[in-house]
């Protein structure tokens, strides 16, 4: 199959985008009869439902909820005759976790992984000036393959459920926008950006893929609208005299137009959006364009009321706007990709991001946050299934990277959330995984993972091979939490000092920290859940990360409250979000913003 662009979808001089979100049919297969029926030739008894979301939360029922198998939807597009001669593709920015696509009965394409975009082609089934049908299958089981990982079983009365090794829930569906793409037989399929900098000037090393032998001219504009740069041919460099730099939250954002050229004919044309920047780790430090940078924000989810982890652009918005208000300028997506959106929102707004691939639950746990800190060991890597999850895994990376290397936001990649490093065969997997970030991405960012209590600098076989170290630490929450707080610091300190001890340089990252909180629940004297608890747990790991020289970024767990299987750990969903799960601050949120508005970007630099 013609390998498919990653191109954000743009309309140009040359391309179409046809927006296919809103309202299509759908039906969960809860006899597993679609395929034995041809669903694929349209779904009977359908009901309607939005795209994009999760299809979880619209309904009444706990069954629809909590489904798990194979779920189906429909539509249908009207395709004009006047593209005829261009490329037709339709492009599903996330289907989660799999999908098999069906276009007119035929079966175009499938795709595994539930973050990432794919296309289906179009033009060998198209119907010209006629209604085309889109159905696509998607399915959410979990298994010890798929990113993330889990596992799927089965009920008494025949039903399946999903069991996550991780601690969100396992939102589903059509869950990004859906576009159809019309774009030129000759066209631009992949562009790929590295900067350099001398002086006052910064030189913009590009490579841009295309599928014919058409010259292909480059132009690049400030935000004025005048040209600072331009060059000629596939391969070469934008030479930018005196360059505005894009800088943590003071981004500037240059014009970025390519062309494949026929004579005076425009074969092709795309364009996009970029900051120029280079991003380093030089000993303990994080250097963007030669200075010093301190990480202050989140761990992050996609999650909101009623469309569960469906894009929700008023959101992003939302989100954007309380991390400038707290004083924040950084976040991890974790665990898995973003929508593009979010990043091409971080490009203008100046934040830093660390890109995690959804490569989460590598630690066979149903209580993974319990297990996490008691030392259980779960020997994941040794599972005869390794080789497909490795597969998946490098099919993802290779995705993620294709598509968002060009980001100015995007500073490193997250590898892995809490696997498991304990025994020592995790360390080939790792090592493959780790140099294929390193072949992929030609900007060379920093690559790391982040690991949870377990992975300690007494067993974690798998550290030596991050730029960085990233921590998710709960000293004082499930471990040590309550009175016994008055034991977490010491402990805490214990175990960072054992890390300098084994000789590690190189920055730390505090990806996770912190413990739930019910908004407005106070307690005099403080118990856990409580305002006033929360208020002693910070001010701990605030002394800690303000005694240690290495210690270069903090971002908090998490962003928002959002939602959990269900169970006796979890009041509906994890709490403990900093602002409430529609976006009000917590007391929290003012105890940070004292703090970070009150840290140079250069802190501990």
């Amino acid at each position: 199959m013609e390998k498919y662009s990653m191109l954000y979808p743009r309309s140009t001089a040359t391309r179409r985008v046809l927006d296919l979100n809103g309202m299509w049919k759908f039906r969960l297969d809860k006899k597993g009869e679609g395929d034995a029926e041809n669903w694929k030739d349209g779904i009977p008894n359908a009901d309607w439902i939005p795209v994009p979301a999760s299809f979880n939360d619209f309904y009444t029922d706990k069954e629809s909820r909590e489904f798990t198998g194979d779920f189906w939807y429909e539509t249908q597009v009207y395709v004009p005759s006047e593209w005829k001669g261009r490329h037709l593709d339709v492009r599903f920015a996330a289907v989660t976790h799999r999908a098999v696509v069906y276009i007119n009965g035929v079966a175009i394409t499938s795709h595994e992984g539930g973050f990432l975009p794919f296309c289906a082609r179009m033009d060998d089934v198209v119907k010209w000036d006629a209604p085309n049908r889109i159905v696509v299958k998607g399915n959410n089981e979990l298994s010890f393959t798929s990113l993330p990982a889990g596992i799927t079983v089965d009920l008494g009365d025949g039903r399946k459920m999903t069991k996550p090794f991780f601690d969100f829930f396992n939102y589903a569906g059509i869950q990004r926008p859906v576009k159809l793409m019309a774009s030129p037989m000759e066209q631009i399929v992949d562009v790929t950006l590295n900067h350099r900098l001398e002086g006052a000037d910064a030189f913009v090393e590009y490579s841009v893929e295309t599928t014919g032998d058409h010259e292909t001219v480059l132009f690049l504009y400030d935000e004025d609208g005048n040209l600072a740069a331009e060059s000629r041919g596939k391969e070469g460099v934008l030479t930018v005299s005196n360059a505005r730099l894009w800088e943590v939250r003071n981004a500037y954002l240059y014009h970025l137009v390519i062309r494949i050229l026929d004579g005076d004919r425009v074969v092709d044309e795309y364009f996009d959006d970029i900051g120029i920047r280079t991003f380093c780790v030089d000993g303990n430090r994080f250097l963007l364009n030669g200075h010093p940078v301190y990480l202050k924000g989140f761990g992050k989810h996609e999650d909101s009321d009623i469309v569960g982890r469906g894009f929700n652009i008023g959101v992003v918005k939302r989100d954007f706007e309380l991390m400038k208000w707290i004083g924040a300028n950084s976040f991890r997506t974790s665990h898995y990709p973003y929508s593009e959106e979010v990043y091409q929102m971080a490009d203008r707004e100046g934040f830093l991001v660390i890109d995690e691939v959804a490569a989460v639950g590598f630690f066979e746990s149903l209580v993974n946050f319990v297990d996490a800190v008691s030392g259980k060991a779960t020997t994941f890597f040794s599972r005869p299934t390794l080789p497909q999850l490795k597969a998946n895994h490098l099919a993802a990376l290779e995705e993620l990277i294709t598509r968002d290397k060009n980001h100015a936001c995007v500073i490193a990649w997250s590898l892995f959330n809490e696997p498991d490093t304990m025994h020592e065969n995790a360390y080939p997997y790792f090592k493959d995984i780790f140099a294929r970030a390193r072949e992929l991405d030609v900007q060379k960012r920093p690559c790391t993972f982040a690991m949870e209590l377990n992975s300690s600098p007494e067993k974690c076989h798998c550290y030596q091979l991050s730029d960085f170290l990233c921590f998710n630490r709960y000293y004082g929450w499930y471990l040590l939490g309550g009175y016994e707080m008055v034991n977490a610091e010491a402990a805490f300190r214990k175990e960072l000092d054992a890390w300098l001890e084994k000789g590690v340089t190189c920055p730390f990252v505090f990806t996770e920290y912190g413990c739930d909180h019910l908004a407005g629940e106070h307690k005099l004297p403080s118990v856990q859940w409580s305002v006033e608890y929360e208020q002693e747990y910070l001010d701990l790991y605030h002394r800690v990360f303000d005694s240690y020289d290495c210690i270069k970024g903090e971002q908090i767990w998490n962003f928002a409250d959002f939602q959990t299987v269900e169970g006796i750990m979890r009041v509906n969903g994890n709490k403990k979000g900093v602002f409430t799960r529609q976006r009000q601050p917590k007391e929290t949120a003012y105890i940070l913003k004292k703090r970070w508005e009150h840290l140079p970007v250069d802190y501990k630099g």
